[in-house]
């Protein structure tokens, strides 16, 4: 039986899904490659459980179409690119186990031949890339964490825009409440925190977002209680998909800008949000600084190259807000549309379009 074209732009939204498999191991993944026209296409290698295997290759899909406009926006020489390890237990592999998981997905990620390189994401560390590396696959990082990176973009984007709203250049007195507190997370409470900014923290693990609460002077919120809780800014640095018609009524802030892919469930809500008169600052804008940190390691950049690439973001947030405003149309488009240019400019077609499917 013959599949249609159709059927197949159904299946894979991009260039190409990989799908892997190993019974001994316990391995279901896939690599989804949005797009090489900038060059090899980055992505971090995402391990966690999801409802069902669909489930999987939506996100992972959706999530390699993201970093596609990530790197275009910040004018990297790196292509979109996106890969899930499902989890197959409750608890996620560990020692041995996770050791022999890791280094076959590696296997995998070798017969791309360059053409993917994976980095951390959620639930893997660069202890895990170290060894999906030693299978032969080329790693965007092994050694040294990006989280800082990200987190220090995130931080140049959020003042960026409360400088845009508010008209002022610091953060003083500013109340951020940040979800989730792993690396990223943590290091941005850190960061704010000594910037003035009131950092309330709030994360599944109670005792984690108490324990980071203690140690930047901020305050804690119960998980269930993220969106509902009065902020200036809302950073969203866990799962995808936080804001959606059901949690945009619930949403209690001015400002949303992040470390979280993937933040809205549909396009559509950034509408809504600017109905809402909340300003929201596109998720691939913001959390672009850790390919930055990789593109940066691979150049050999110095630690004062390094923080004014990371630092660009906020410029790059300052144009977008501008030309949101200017043009009176949201600045996810703004932003859609300026990877666009850079990506035309290279010699593709419309991302957009595959975003909105």
């Amino acid at each position: 039986m013959l599949v249609s074209s159709d059927s197949i732009s159904k299946l894979c939204g991009g260039e190409q899904l990989i799908l892997c498999r190993d019974d001994s191991v316990g391995l279901r993944a896939a690599i989804a490659i949005d797009d090489t026209t900038l060059g090899p296409a980055v992505g971090g290698v995402r391990y966690r459980s999801y409802p069902n295997e669909t489930a999987a290759l939506t996100e992972v899909q959706r999530l390699a179409a993201t970093m596609t406009l990530k790197n275009a926006v910040a004018e990297l020489p790196y292509g979109g690119a996106k890969s899930v390890i499902i989890q197959q237990d409750d608890d996620p592999l560990s020692g041995p186990a996770r050791a022999r998981l890791m280094r076959r997905f590696g296997e995998f990620v070798a017969r791309t031949a360059g053409t993917y390189l994976p980095g951390v994401d959620m639930g893997t560390s660069v202890d895990d890339l170290a060894i999906i590396g030693e299978s032969g696959a080329p790693v965007s990082c092994s050694e040294i964490d990006p989280s800082p990176c990200t987190a220090l973009g995130v931080a140049s984007a959020i003042r960026a825009a409360v400088a845009h709203i508010d008209g002022r250049d610091d953060l003083e007195g500013i109340r951020v409440l940040i979800q989730g507190v792993g690396h990223v997370g943590a290091a941005l409470a850190h960061d704010l925190a000594a910037d003035g900014a009131v950092v309330m923290v709030s994360d599944i693990d109670a005792d984690r977002a108490a324990e980071l609460a203690g140690a930047v002077g901020g305050i804690g919120v119960p998980a269930e209680r993220a969106l509902d809780t009065a902020c200036d800014v809302f950073a969203p640095c866990a799962v995808a998909r936080v804001v959606s018609q059901t949690t945009l009524s619930r949403l209690a802030c001015r400002i949303i800008a992040g470390a979280a892919n993937d933040t809205l469930a549909d396009r559509a809500l950034a509408t809504s949000l600017a109905a809402r008169g909340i300003t929201y600052v596109p998720d691939f804008v913001a959390n672009a600084g850790g390919v930055i940190d990789i593109h940066a390691i691979a150049n050999a950049f110095d630690e004062q190259a390094l923080r004014a690439a990371i630092e660009g973001i906020g410029r790059r947030v300052t144009e977008i807000l501008d030309e949101a405003e200017l043009r009176a149309e949201t600045p996810l488009r703004v932003a859609e549309r300026r990877a666009e240019r850079v990506l035309a400019a290279a010699g593709t077609h419309s991302h957009t379009e595959r975003l909105a499917a």
